[in-house]
């Protein structure tokens, strides 16, 4: 019996801190902020991104996304290298609001492979976890 995950997209990976992890066709991966990290900061306006060519450590803060309430840091799930920036957030902010599983995507890294992951959730598994931190 599967369990429910609300709208939590099962394709993706997530973390404890509340980011997801998206694996592209190029072994690459893709982050950004859930729903769920999004909502609680409300109104997002301003969002800063690695550089290109940054190389990141597993755990390590890798970006800040800052609302009307608090900034906050957001984690690399891996160790690698960063391939790609979301330019449209500095002009958009919003979008991570909007589209935080799509548009509001914030980095792609290529991943060191022979560095471990942090852990990583399945859906079912965050959903889990989000309904233990809200209680």
């Amino acid at each position: 019996m599967s369990e429910p995950t609300g709208d939590l997209p099962t394709d993706l990976k997530y973390t404890k801190s509340h980011e997801w992890v998206r694996t592209l066709p190029d072994s690459s991966i893709e982050i950004g902020i859930t729903e769920h990290a999004q909502s609680a900061l409300g109104d997002l306006v301003f969002v800063e991104v690695p550089e290109e060519g940054r190389q990141l450590s597993a755990g390590a803060a890798c970006a800040v996304v800052e609302s009307v309430k608090a900034a906050s840091d957001i984690y690399s799930p891996v160790d690698g290298r960063v391939v790609a920036s979301n330019a449209a957030l500095a002009a958009n902010p919003e979008l991570v609001n909007q589209a935080p599983y799509t548009d509001g995507w914030l980095i792609r890294i290529a991943v060191d492979a022979a560095a471990p992951a942090a852990a990583l959730l399945d859906a079912a598994e965050y959903a889990r976890y989000l309904a233990e931190e809200t209680n």
